[in-house]
């Protein structure tokens, strides 16, 4: 089966959620995912959940989790780095069925991986691997060269009301 690359990304809420729909059937069809999660550090449920499939799915956070709205620090951009030289072995090793680079975008869009570099990886992975790329900020040349792109708006949040993050809803 040939692999292909998808992006999620824009402002609204589901870049993530749609990507672990993926991984859902993916888990179901017996096949081996890796979900790398760039910038992000610690416990999400959905996390907790995935742990349970420990011979279909590997799971590898790069990131200290704590830059948000500011600027990444020389820890966070190194944490990105090794997660992205860890991708692109994995990408070219054709182990897994599904490779999910979370925040993928964001990594893009704060330099820790280049537009280049991001665009190399569609070319580098191996035929049958379906590369998925979430987060905000997908560049232009990512979105053109991408065989699928989704693009999440937001037209109303009740974060916009003061709600928080809420496990098993937004984390």
């Amino acid at each position: 089966m040939q692999g292909y690359v998808q992006i999620y990304t824009g402002n609204g809420k589901g870049k993530t959620t749609a990507a672990l729909g993926l991984i859902l059937r993916q888990l179901g069809a017996g096949g081996k995912i890796f979900m790398g999660q760039f910038l992000k550090q610690g416990d999400y449920s959905e996390i907790t959940m995935l742990k349970r499939f420990p011979e279909q799915i590997t799971i590898e956070q790069f990131g200290l989790g704590k830059f948000v709205r500011g600027n990444p620090s020389d820890e966070d951009i190194e944490a990105g780095r090794k997660g992205y030289e860890r991708i692109a072995s994995i990408l070219k090793n054709g182990e897994h069925n599904l490779v999910v680079m979370d925040e993928g975008n964001i990594a893009v869009f704060f330099n820790i991986i280049s537009e280049d570099e991001m665009i190399k990886l569609f070319d580098t992975k191996a035929d049958h691997v379906e590369l998925v790329i979430t987060g905000r900020g997908a560049t232009p040349a990512m979105i053109e060269r991408a065989d699928l792109v989704t693009e999440m708006t937001e037209i109303k949040h009740y974060y916009q009301m003061g709600v928080k993050a809420r496990t098993g809803i937004e984390k």
